[in-house]
């Protein structure tokens, strides 16, 4: 058996274990808790258990901006207007992660990752408005969770959005993991 086999198969062992003493402690059968880390080539590491924490922390602050307006071009000194860039930018660098300025440059950020693998905090991008060709980064907004994204564009300034209807939909490009 190769090393690389063996590593996942004595993980997925330790994750069933995990699983069933945390069985066992849900029906009152144990008295200690149990802290599950595990990890294998398709589940979460420990690492990302953090980064997913990290994900909900820059959403949830995000959203304190909702209603913010937005402003083509915006400068990132100010918090009473932002552009879609600026706004990830901000809220991302409040988490220690220093972003590029733009949407292009951002979308070269991080690792890439899968629409289907999406976690929160993933930045998302899209091209979509008057200077979009269908093939161009023009947009980015960050995966909030359940198939919304937190992003500002036009009148509603800072709002969340349906990753998977309407424009959002028809104008995804790729997805990149910063934390």
């Amino acid at each position: 058996m190769k090393k690389q086999q063996w590593f996942k198969q004595a993980i997925t062992i330790g994750l069933c274990t995990t699983i069933g003493f945390s069985a066992l402690l849900a029906t009152g059968a144990g008295t200690a808790p149990v802290a599950a880390s595990a990890v294998s080539a398709d589940s979460v590491s420990a690492d990302s258990v953090s980064a997913s924490a990290s994900g909900s922390k820059v959403v949830s602050f995000g959203k304190k901006y909702l209603g913010t307006r937005y402003k083509f071009g915006a400068s990132t000194s100010t918090t009473r207007y932002f552009d879609c860039s600026s706004f990830t930018q901000f809220i991302f660098k409040k988490y220690g992660v220093d972003l590029p300025r733009t949407s292009v440059a951002q979308s070269k950020a991080g690792k890439s990752v899968s629409k289907a693998n999406l976690r929160v905090g993933d930045l998302v991008f899209f091209s979509s408005g008057s200077r979009a060709n269908g093939k161009n980064v023009t947009h980015v907004a960050v995966y909030a969770g359940n198939g919304k994204i937190l992003h500002t564009y036009g009148s509603p300034g800072v709002t969340i959005s349906d990753l998977n209807s309407g424009n959002w939909k028809k104008t995804y490009l790729k997805s990149r993991r910063v934390l």
